[in-house]
């Protein structure tokens, strides 16, 4: 998925003098990442891995001295909102908001900023992706997938991870992934990647895993029966859980609703839309197959 992030792309790590930060930059150039810097503030003037990152106390000066375009964000809830409206002002096209538990107030006011804005934020919750060229990056870990012409794209990080793992285990690729981040509130969500793998060449099938929480996976349902062409395998985490479904809609403000419906109802609604949808994680291989 080039259109993101890929290995051109000058990366920037806000959060990169803590452990997570650290670890999971070190991950990334691993898999080929071009990270140009970190931002700690206080810690402007370090260098890591061995003096290849520079460290910066704030975006803008790490934008100004590297020409970063996408940031990933490792840093405590009680910094998410500001470290992603710093980058936000800071102009950084791709924002990966890796922070779970973000207050949904918070998000709302970020969301209000960025339709004025041609920044796009992934996230908050997101594990991070798979790129088109092999690119591991954010929470996701390496060596789990083969390449491929399946576009993955998932509201849950653990769940996708086993999922491509048996698809590999079935000599089944992928053409890249993407995790959207299961907050109630995200700031990408199933029909922007959709669109996007609408439009890859490298993408032939669609594979969506939803799970319960939000009717994000409804929303989906009613956009590919009227613009998504390609054939798309849908999954729905939830249901062995037994817990109660019910379908909720709590307002938030006047223009945004956070809506939540049963598994069930999602599985109905992906159906009608002609998607196959598998009962179970262990299914999805031979679906995917036969489309």
């Amino acid at each position: 998925m080039g259109f993101f992030v890929n290995r051109k792309t000058k990366i920037l790590i806000q959060g990169i003098s803590g452990e997570k930060g650290l670890f999971h930059a070190d991950q990334m150039l691993m898999s080929g990442a071009r990270i140009v810097a970190g931002v700690s503030p206080g810690n402007g003037g370090d260098w890591v891995f061995d003096g290849k990152v520079p460290v910066f106390d704030t975006v803008d000066a790490a934008v100004d001295a590297t020409g970063a375009d996408a940031s990933f964000i490792f840093v405590p809830v009680r910094n998410a909102f500001d470290a992603i409206m710093e980058a936000v002002w800071a102009d950084i096209p791709v924002i990966f908001s890796l922070t779970f538990g973000i207050p949904s107030q918070d998000i709302i006011r970020i969301k209000e900023v960025l339709k004025n804005s041609s920044v796009r934020l992934i996230g908050p919750g997101t594990p991070g992706m798979i790129t088109s060229d092999n690119l591991s990056l954010g929470f996701i870990p390496p060596g789990i997938f083969l390449k491929g012409n399946v576009g993955v794209v998932s509201r849950s990080g653990p769940i996708a991870y086993e999922i491509i793992f048996e698809m590999m285990q079935s000599e089944i690729g992928i053409s890249s992934y993407i995790g959207i981040g299961n907050e109630p509130i995200v700031g990408t969500d199933f029909i922007d990647i959709l669109d996007s793998f609408e439009l890859d060449p490298a993408t032939e099938k669609i594979l969506l895993i939803g799970e319960k929480g939000t009717a994000l996976e409804e929303k989906a349902a009613n956009y590919i029966a009227s613009h998504i062409t390609k054939p798309i395998i849908g999954y729905v985490a939830g249901k062995e859980t037994k817990v109660e479904n019910t379908l909720v809609s709590i307002k938030i403000n006047n223009d945004l609703e956070i809506e939540s419906s049963s598994i069930e109802t999602k599985i109905d609604a992906l159906k009608s839309a002609g998607v196959k949808v598998a009962a179970l994680p262990n299914e999805i291989p031979a679906l995917l197959k036969s489309v």
